[in-house]
Parts: C-alpha cells; structure tokens; sequence
C-alpha cells in the first residue's frame, strides 16, 4: 500500500480550482493506484497558526525545558512531519494570491521546515532529511505567469521542497482562468491532460 498526501491551500477549500485539480488527480491516481491510501490536509478548513515568535521558541527549546504550551507546538509540528514522512507523493493544491504562495501554506511550511529534524546544515552545505518522494504542485491563476519574473511560486516552492529534502516536484500549471471562458476552459483542458499522463 503506498500513501499519497493531499494538501489543499486554497481559501475556499474543496471550492478553489486548484482544489478541484487535487481531487481530480487523487481520483486519477487512486485509478491507477487502487491500494493508495490518501491523507488529507486542507489549510482552509483546519488552518495551521502562522508562525510567532513564542511557536518558534518551543521549536528550539530543548525537549526537557519546554513549558506543557511548547510541548502542545512541537506536538502540532511533529504530526504534520509525521503525515509528510508517511507519504510516498505529495500533491498540492496552489492557487496564486497577489503573486505569492497563500499564506496558510506558508504557515504549513514554517511548521514543517525544522532543524535537525527536516533538514540540518552540514560542513557542505543544508542537507534535506524527507527524502525519497515525489511532489505535484497543481498551480492554479487567473493570470499568465509561468516563465516570467513574475512568477515567484516556481522557485519558492520547489527551493523550499528541495532544501527539506523532496527534489523531485513536478509542476503542472492552470493559467488564465480570469481571462475568460475560452481561456479557462482552454486552461483546464490542458491541466487535466497532464494530470491524466502523469497518473497513468
């Protein structure tokens, strides 16, 4: 049995395109996968805290200091990690908000980006420590962006995922879906061909 990890940033949940787009490729996948069992994560409906400077100080208080509030943080933080390493792939659902990621996945990451537990720095350099998966970012816009400066999700995301550890991340993109009907459904259509070859 493998596991798949199914996280959806949108602010409208199961409603956003890019929700939509995850739950297409979990049942394609699923289709292919039968014995996949999926784990769901959506950061709409259970929201992770943004990080503080008290949630950041209970990450790196050491394990016999922490206060039962610490404990409560790093708990929160160690089931995450704990659903993320259970995962064979990972897809995710990511809608642009004033051309950046939205904030509630920048809350998951700040969550799961740990040191000495997700990743650590060495003599050469950070060294990822979740390894040996695969990531899909299904990115959904109502503007145009890949290729160009103003795409700023590309780098982040896949620059985040590597430096934990998860260097293969495969981004399939649904663009223009502001630009009118022809253009979304163009988008669309083009969107869930690729999530079609990919799960096959």
């Amino acid at each position: 049995m493998s596991n798949l990890l199914k996280i959806n940033a949108s602010l409208f949940s199961g409603n956003g395109q890019s929700s939509q787009l995850t739950e297409r490729f979990v049942a394609a996948w699923q289709a292919s996968h039968p014995d996949t069992q999926v784990i769901e994560r959506d950061l709409a409906a259970n929201p992770v805290p943004h990080l503080d400077g008290a949630r950041f100080m209970a990450f790196l208080a050491k394990p016999e200091e922490r206060s039962a509030e610490q404990q409560a943080v790093v708990d929160f933080s160690d089931a995450l990690i704990a659903e993320l390493r259970a995962a064979d792939a990972i897809v995710i659902g990511l809608p642009m908000y004033n051309f950046g990621i939205p904030s509630q996945l920048k809350a998951y990451f700040d969550h799961i980006a740990r040191a000495g537990v997700t990743f650590r720095y060495t003599a050469n350099g950070p060294e990822g420590l979740i390894t040996g998966k695969k990531a899909y970012i299904l990115a959904a816009r109502g503007g145009i962006y890949a290729g160009t400066p103003k795409d700023s999700q590309t780098t982040y995301v896949r620059d985040f995922l590597g430096f934990i550890g998860i260097t293969d991340v495969e981004f399939i993109y649904a663009e223009g879906l502001n630009m009118g009907d022809e253009s979304k459904n163009a988008a669309l259509a083009k969107a869930h061909q690729s999530l079609a070859t990919l799960t096959a």
